[in-house]
């Protein structure tokens, strides 16, 4: 029987979406919280919002402005270009985002008496950024049941998932339709199908392609 709460870290995307749905399937309260970091548009919360609301999940967005203000990257700035150079961090990493993100939601989490944060960090996908790794998951869970003495567990469902994997996941979870008309994973803040351009739409379209088939075979990945 499902009793616990859980916050899901939500942004609106395929990723964080699919979590919301694998949530609302184990938990008996879900909320989902998002933050507002000055992003590069304004559709990724116009998305969350949306997508929160037609799932009926309590939600709240939080101003996160001052991540902007301390580490311009490529998700923050119109003028900074969206590249990931060899050798290099991508510029649409954006320093200690997730470690600011999942310690906020844990506040958010002891006062709603939920002990469940949902996040969709995945190390198989990771596009190079050091803060979704499954040892800074880790290690920051560790040090945020000390911080505020409240055993929390953060729930990483994607974690060794490929991309294509959680698009089978998110048919499991029978939002597959759902998830690939109405997320958004564009850097340039194009919903659903997205610019077909940048890093991040590329992955998920490669991913989309390679779980198509697989299902068309009738094999599971």
């Amino acid at each position: 029987m499902k009793s616990e709460k859980a916050v899901v870290v939500f942004s609106g995307g395929q990723d964080s979406t699919t979590c919301l749905y694998w949530a609302l399937e184990r938990f008996a309260g879900v909320g989902a919280i998002t933050f507002d970091y000055g992003q590069r548009h304004r559709r990724e919360l116009e998305c969350a919002v949306r997508i929160a609301k037609e799932l009926n999940v309590p939600h709240r967005v939080l101003d996160m402005s001052m991540l902007g203000q301390l580490a311009p990257n490529a998700l923050t700035r119109s003028d900074i270009a969206i590249e990931h150079k060899e050798g290099e961090l991508p510029s649409t990493f954006v320093d200690g985002r997730n470690l600011l993100f999942l310690s906020f939601a844990a506040v958010f989490a002891k006062q709603a008496g939920a002990r469940h944060i949902v996040t969709g960090v995945c190390q198989t996908d990771f596009s190079g950024y050091p803060d979704c790794r499954d040892v800074f998951i880790k290690s920051l869970n560790v040090t945020l049941n000390l911080a505020m003495d409240y055993e929390f567990v953060i729930d990483t469902p994607l974690m060794w998932l490929s991309k294509a994997q959680t698009w089978q996941l998110a048919d499991d979870l029978g939002a597959y339709e759902y998830v690939r008309d109405n997320t958004l994973t564009c850097y340039e803040g194009i919903v659903a199908g997205g610019c077909g351009e940048c890093p991040a739409c590329r992955l998920r379209e490669k991913g989309l392609r390679e779980y198509e088939t697989a299902k068309r075979g009738g094999v599971r990945l």
